[in-house]
C-alpha cells in the first residue's frame, strides 16, 4: 500500500483564498508569538567559553526569571588562559601558593589590554595568601577546586584605610587587606564550577575574641573602585571579617553564591556594598555570624566628606540565617548616603531582626527610597527594627550636630511568624524619620501583650496586624503610602 502524499496543489488553494476566520487566526498566532518574543528578558551580558578551559556556566544569560544583571555589560571572551599550576602552584592544602597566584597575576596583567586573561584553579586545596587582581580578567575555580587563606597574618598585609572610613574598622590606623583583592579594576569576573574559598577565618575570629587584635580583620573578597563586577557560582566559607565588600564601585553583579560561616563568628557579614552604585545582589544563600546583605555608605565625618552614596541597588531572592543580626541592614555606617534600593522575596529565619535601619547621631547622610517587599520570616526575634545609640565612632572628631535623614521607607507583604516582639521603629530626636509606609504586614506568634514600640517616626500603614504604633495608625490616608 503506497503512503499517502500530501496535496500540495490543494493546500497552496486553501491559502490562495484564505478565509477571514483563518486570517484572524493567522494574524492572532502572530501577535502572541512577537508579544513572546518582545517581553522575553534580554540581556547584553554573556560569559562566553574560552578554547581549552572548562566550559563556563550561562549565569547571566537571561534564561531566568527576574533577573537585575541586565545592566552588566557584554564580557569579551578571554583570549589568554593559564592554569595556576602554570605557576608552580601545589593543590596539596599544605604548599603556600602565595608566590604562584601574585606570579600569575603579575604575569596575566600584561593581557589587559591584549584580550584579557583567564586564571583557572583546578581541582585541590590552594593554600594561599592574599593576592590582587587585574583589569580584564577571570578568575575561574574548576569542580573541586579550594582557595584556603593562609595562616600567617603577614601573608594580609596591612594597607590603607578607607577614606570613608578615616581608619580601620575595628581599629585605629591602617586594615589588613582581603585575600582577594583589586583596586581600580574594569571587568573582572570571579566565578567557576561551584569551587570554593574558604578564608580560614578562625585564626582572625579568636584574634577578636581575644582582644588581642592589632589592625582591623580583612575581608574574603574586597574590590575597590571598580566597574564591571560579576561574582557569581561559587562558595565562600569562614571570611576572617565581612565575606564580600564591593566599595566605591559600580555595576556589580553578584549571583547563585552560598555564602557560610559559623553562627557564632564576628562580624562575618555576607555581602556588604559600600558607596557602590548599579548593584545587583540575588540567588543567593548566606549563614553567618552579622548581617545577610549590609549597604553602607561610609563612617560618620569621613563618609560625609567623602559624600559617595550607595544607590540603584536590588537585592532579592536570599534566604539564610544569622541569630545575632539581620536579614537585610541598613547602615550603620551610611554617612554618605544611601537611596534607591530595593529589597523582595528574601527568606530569613532563626535571626536577631528581618530588616534593620541602622544610624544614629554623628552619621548625618540620608537613607532615602528603599522599596522592601515580600520577604518571609520563621521565628525572627525582630521583624522590623530601626535602631540608633550604637554609640560608634571613628574617633572625637565626629560632628554631634549630624544628624541623618529618612524619608520613603516602603515596607510591604511581609509575613513573619512566631516573632518574640514587636516591632520597634525608633528613630532619632531631632531627625527627620518621615515617609514610613508599611502595607500588608502580618506578624503572627505575637504574645498578647507585644505591642510596638515607636519613638521620632511618622508615616502611615494599610492592612497591618497587630495594629501598629500610633505615630504609623492613619490607614494609609497619608501620601506616603501611596
Amino acid at each position: 500500500m503506497e503512503s499517502e502524499k500530501p496535496n500540495f496543489g490543494a493546500i497552496m488553494v486553501y491559502f490562495s483564498k484564505p478565509s477571514w476566520a483563518f486570517l484572524v487566526l493567522l494574524f492572532t498566532a502572530i501577535a502572541i508569538l512577537s508579544l513572546q518574543i518582545s517581553t522575553k528578558t534580554i540581556l547584553p551580558f554573556q560569559l562566553f567559553p574560552v578554547s581549552g578551559a572548562p566550559k563556563q556556566p550561562d549565569i547571566a544569560s537571561g534564561s531566568d526569571h527576574g533577573s537585575c544583571a541586565g545592566f552588566f555589560g557584554e564580557l569579551p571572551r578571554r583570549k589568554h588562559v593559564m592554569s595556576i599550576k602554570d605557576f608552580g602552584g601545589v593543590g596539596d592544602g599544605e604548599t603556600s601558593n602565595t608566590d604562584a597566584f601574585r606570579k600569575a597575576l603579575v604575569y596575566m596583567q600584561r593581557f589587559s589590554e591584549k584580550g584579557g586573561a583567564q586564571l583557572n584553579v583546578p581541582e585541590g586545596r590552594w593554600l594561599t595568601g592574599s593576592f590582587n587582581l587585574t583589569s580584564n580578567f577571570t578568575l575561574f575555580l574548576e569542580q573541586g577546586a579550594v582557595i584556603l587563606g593562609s595562616q600567617v597574618p603577614e601573608e594580609w598585609p596591612i594597607v590603607e584605610p578607607l577614606p570613608s572610613y578615616g581608619r580601620g574598622r575595628e581599629r585605629l590606623g591602617g586594615r589588613h587587606i582581603s585575600l582577594i583583592h583589586g583596586d581600580g579594576l574594569t571587568d573582572v569576573v570571579i566565578t567557576g564550577q561551584n569551587g570554593t574559598i574558604d578564608g580560614q577565618g578562625r585564626m582572625w575570629w579568636e584574634l577578636w575574641w581575644n582582644r588581642t587584635l592589632k589592625n582591623t580583620r580583612g575581608h574574603l573578597l574586597e574590590l575597590m573602585n571598580s566597574h564591571n563586577v560579576l561574582i557569581s557560582n561559587l562558595t565562600f566559607l569562614n571570611s576572617p571579617f565581612w565575606t564580600i565588600h564591593p566599595v566605591y564601585c559600580s555595576n556589580v553583579v553578584i549571583k547563585d553564591m552560598t555564602i557560610l560561616a559559623p553562627l557564632n563568628a564576628p562580624n562575618t557579614d555576607g555581602i556588604d556594598p559600600d558607596s557602590s552604585t548599579n548593584v545587583c545582589i540575588e540567588d543567593c544563600y548566606i549563614e553567618s555570624g552579622d548581617d545577610l546583605v549590609a549597604v553602607k555608605s561610609g563612617w560618620d565625618q569621613y563618609g560625609i566628606t567623602m559624600a559617595r552614596p550607595s544607590s540603584n541597588i536590588i537585592v532579592r531572592r536570599i534566604s539564610g540565617t544569622t541569630p545575632t543580626c539581620s536579614g537585610i541592614g541598613i547602615g550603620s555606617e551610611m554617612s554618605g548616603g544611601i537611596f534607591n534600593v530595593t529589597i523582595e522575596d528574601m527568606h530569613v529565619w532563626n535571626s536577631a531582626a528581618g530588616v534593620r535601619i541602622k544610624t544614629d547621631k554623628g552619621r548625618g547622610g540620608y537613607i532615602a527610597n528603599i522599596t522592601i517587599n515580600n520577604i518571609k520570616m520563621e521565628r525572627v526575634k525582630i521583624p522590623i527594627r530601626f535602631s540608633r545609640g550604637s554609640n560608634d565612632h571613628p574617633d572625637d572628631g565626629w560632628d554631634r550636630k549630624a544628624i541623618p535623614k529618612i524619608e520613603g521607607i516602603f515596607i510591604s507583604n511581609i509575613f513573619s511568624l512566631n516573632s518574640t516582639k514587636a516591632p520597634v521603629l525608633a528613630g532619632v530626636q531631632g531627625a527627620s524619620f518621615e515617609g514610613i509606609c508599611l502595607k500588608n504586614v502580618t506578624l503572627l506568634g505575637l504574645a498578647s501583650t507585644a505591642t510596638w514600640h515607636c519613638e521620632f517616626v511618622s508615616g502611615c500603614t494599610s492592612a497591618v496586624f497587630p495594629l501598629p504604633c500610633p505615630q504609623l495608625q492613619n490607614n494609609g490616608s497619608s501620601p506616603c503610602c501611596l
